[in-house]
């Protein structure tokens, strides 16, 4: 290809990027700052295609300054990117968690609810268990939390040098249960609260049978370090899953379509600090919940500092120190 034709074919491209570039070099927000990695990248192929052809010394030249240019500011707003997915983490996903405490109550009560009502219903009434778990997946957990088997929520099959893969497998597992929480909330909000009681009634009838016949001590050793971030995860996915149901069921002034959106801006948001909780969830489940070698009593000592810490987090983390928020 003819350098003219070259020239002629990608020009508007180059002034596009070069006036991005200024506007981003003065502090400004391009409008298409977005885009400017795949732009940045364009300009590189062109660049080279330049070298590889033989073009003139000063169309290379030019594009060889834009492409330093650019690096320079891709390079910042990536590092601008960090800072935000940290504040983030410290302050802007809490806040969303209070400022959204109607829904996240709510899908509390429906929970927490459930699961403690369950539990203490099947400690009372031990058969009840079988009425909501197949007898085959009752004797599974019970030897997954057998005190002899010398192995912790996991199936004696697999050793515990092989964490890695359940912490996978738990991030992958309890990843989809928090999505299905969440999606099913376009439903008006039905699904989001039905998947909130089954997994309420889950995880309550499996605790109540648990400490009826005996093995209480290593269930609950188990489940309390993780269970601070896990249980507060599913919880704030079915809040977010609820927040989109009531936007279609009350939108206001607004059309249901717009209202959903802009429900799904706070809802989206919510779910990045749930996947985050859920990582954290999984690393001390596989790590540290499922190890044998640690007495009951510092295991029930490290969760309690741990539901205190995600209580502390999303209650205070964010506020200004002054004044109230």
């Amino acid at each position: 290809m003819k350098q003219s034709l070259f020239e002629s074919r990608h020009k508007a491209e180059w002034e596009q990027f070069a006036l991005v570039l200024e506007q981003l070099e003065q502090g400004k927000e391009a409008e298409r700052v977005a885009g400017f990695p795949s732009d940045y990248r364009r300009l590189c192929q062109h660049l080279a295609l330049a070298r590889e052809r033989g073009y003139s010394s000063f169309l290379i030249d030019s594009l060889q300054q834009q492409m330093l240019r650019g690096h320079q500011q891709l390079y910042r707003h990536r590092s601008r990117l960090g800072a935000n997915v940290l504040s983030f983490i410290l302050a802007d996903f809490p806040r969303l968690v209070r400022e959204q405490w109607r829904f996240v109550l709510a899908a509390g009560l429906m929970f927490f609810g459930s699961l403690i009502g369950i539990a203490l219903l099947v400690y009372l009434f031990p058969d009840l268990v079988y009425n909501l778990i197949p007898a085959e997946q009752v004797s599974e957990m019970q030897g997954m939390y057998d005190p002899e088997a010398g192995h912790l929520g996991r199936s004696a099959e697999r050793a515990a040098s092989e964490n890695w893969v359940m912490f996978g497998y738990y991030i992958m597992h309890n990843i989809g249960i928090a999505f299905q929480t969440f999606a099913s909330g376009l439903l008006f909000g039905l699904g989001s609260a039905f998947f909130l009681f089954f997994n309420g009634l889950m995880i309550g009838a499996v605790a109540g049978h648990l400490t009826h016949i005996g093995y209480g001590q290593t269930f609950w050793a188990f489940v309390v370090g993780h269970g601070a971030f896990e249980l507060s995860a599913i919880a704030l996915a079915g809040a977010a899953g609820l927040q989109l149901g009531w936007a279609l069921i009350a939108p206001g002034r607004l059309p249901r379509s717009e209202a959903l959106r802009l429900a799904a801006r706070k809802s989206v948001l919510l779910i990045c600090g749930v996947m985050l909780f859920l990582l954290i969830a999984a690393f001390i489940e596989a790590y540290w919940s499922s190890t044998v070698g640690v007495a009951p009593m510092t295991k029930y000592l490290v969760g309690a500092a741990l539901w205190l810490l995600v209580a502390t987090y999303l209650l205070f983390a964010g506020r200004p120190r002054h004044a109230p928020e």
